[in-house]
Parts: structure tokens; sequence; C-alpha cells
């Protein structure tokens, strides 16, 4: 059925609340990409005219599209080379969503989207809808087909689990800058110690190459055991230059609204260092070298103008 001028703006208006949604319940944008453009063409073979609330049936079809899709996920992932982080997104991108309330900028943090993994799809959705987009329980059950009392208790629960996982820290733009060159500087002293004294004493590292980029699977765990990972991996090298293909620039900007450290070669960015920052200190560094969840955000950097790097790497 051919859409109208008017139904096709109505989708428009939509798109970056849905893309956002999509995101969030997926740890991917170009998988959040791919359903808004199927809820599309749901919205193009439906007939508009007798759907009362447009945002309400967009949101309830993207919803469903975004848990069968995660369902199907998490089976790829069983199989998935190594750890599987999320897709970064870095300062500015449009995917990342409302940023009004502290509980807003939480839901996208690359933190919460690592432990959004760990809940059930249903938990996920409601999680997202209710902490990041303040839907109300009752709309969130008529999207979900669930009663509003078990959406109380679905969203009680997976809050108590993002809760449990990590301590909440705001910190902002200039502290986020700070914290950073704080640590690179220690990592590229070539010294154990000073990086030690800016990590939480269970701090971890991980990342994420999915099989195509060499990255650690399983986590460093521990300041001592994640300061010499991240001594060793500043330390210049020709073998490291050679794996790469040179000497990248290293720029401190923020991913998903934390402290992150994102590296540049040849004008296409070839990592995003993610920094969960607390008030004891660096909890955690989660590493995104996988080429193909790096796309937008070679897309993102290219658009504006970073001047000159903080140091080169390697």
């Amino acid at each position: 059925m051919a859409l109208t001028t008017k139904d096709l703006d109505r989708f428009e208006a939509s798109r970056p609340r849905l893309e956002a949604i999509a995101y969030r319940l997926l740890g991917s944008a170009s998988e959040a990409e791919d359903a808004v453009q199927e809820a599309f063409l749901r919205w193009q073979a439906a007939d508009v005219d007798r759907v009362e609330v447009p945002e309400a049936w967009l949101t309830k079809v993207l919803t469903n599209l975004c848990l069968n899709q995660l369902t199907s996920a998490r089976a790829r992932r069983e199989t998935y080379v190594g750890q599987w982080l999320p897709e970064p997104l870095l300062a500015g991108d449009p995917m990342l969503g409302p940023a009004d309330t502290a509980e807003q900028r939480e839901s996208v943090s690359y933190a919460v989207l690592a432990l959004l993994e760990r809940l059930s799809p249903n938990e996920r959705a409601v999680y997202v809808l209710r902490e990041a987009f303040a839907y109300p329980h009752r709309e969130i059950a008529a999207i979900l087909d669930i009663t509003e009392a078990a959406g109380q208790q679905i969203f009680h629960r997976a809050r108590k689990h993002i809760a449990d996982g990590r301590a909440r820290t705001e910190v902002d733009e200039a502290a986020a800058r700070r914290i950073v060159e704080e640590f690179l500087a220690a990592a590229t002293s070539g010294r154990t110690e000073p990086l030690v004294r800016l990590l939480t004493q269970d701090a971890l590292a991980i990342g994420d190459g999915g099989g195509k980029v060499p990255a650690r699977a399983k986590a460093f765990e521990g300041a001592l055991a994640v300061a010499k990972f991240m001594r060793g991996l500043f330390k210049p090298g020709e073998a490291k230059r050679a794996l790469v293909g040179g000497s990248p620039g290293v720029y401190v900007t923020t991913a998903n609204g934390a402290p992150a450290v994102v590296a540049v070669l040849d004008g296409r960015v070839i990592g995003v260092m993610c920094l969960e920052v607390t008030a004891e200190g660096i909890a955690a560094f989660r590493n995104q070298v996988n080429p193909d969840k790096l796309e937008r955000a070679t897309r993102r950097w290219a658009a504006a103008d970073h001047g000159e790097p903080l140091l080169h790497a390697f």
C-alpha cells in the first residue's frame, strides 16, 4: 500500500526515537537500523488510517521485532569468536537518544549495555522502555502483551540486576578528559605503579575483536593484572605497527556518554576503549576493535574536525 506524504512524515518523525530504542535493545547500531527499516515496511503494508496512535503502534512493532532479534542473537553469540561487546556510539550520535536525566544517560552507557546482555529479552525491553523513555507501565504492558503488574515486577527485577552490576557515577566532559589523560600518561610511562593507583582493586579489562582483530576474550581482573596489560598495550613495538598498518593517533572523547579513548589510523577508527569510572577509580576498560562494529564510528568521526591527537600509539 502506497504511503501518503503525511504518513511518511509521521514515520520519519518517529525514526530517531525508534532507532534509539532499537539500539538500546540490541546493542548494535547496524541491527537497530535494520529493525527500524523492517518496522517501516510493516508501516507501509498496514492500513495506517486505522492506526489510532502511530507512536504506540510503531513502538509495539519495533519492540517485538527486536525481541525476536534478541532471541536469535543469543544463539549466534554462543558461537561468536571471543567476547561479545556492544557497538560503541561516539559523542553526538543521534542514536544515543534522550539524555535529559541521569537514568536516560545511564541506560545507554557502555557499562549498562554490557550488563543488559545478562537480562532476558523481556527484562531488557521493560527496562529500556521504562528507564530510558519513561513509558508508563500500562503502555509497556500493552506493547509486550503482559499485565501491568507483571511489567512492574519485571522492571524492578531488571533494575536490581543492573544496580547490582555497577555503581552509578556521573562524570562531566571536562572530568572525563582529565581522567583519560591521566590514564594515558600512566599507560605510556612504562611503569605499572601509576596505573595501579588509578584503578579500583577489582578493575577489569576485556576486548571484542570478533575473530578479525586480536583481542583477549577472557577478562584481565584485578588492578595489577589490568595495569600490566595496559602498560604492555601501549608499549611501542614494530610488530604492533605492522599489525594495524601504522601508528594510530590517540584521541580523548566520550562514547555512550562515558570517557573513551579512540584510536584513528588514516581516518578510520580502529579501536574505541570505553572506561567505566567510579568514585574509587577506573573500574573497567571495554575495548571494541571489531572493524564491523566501528563502521558507524568512522563515519561519525569523519564528519567533524577533532584536531591533533593527544599522542600516537605504538
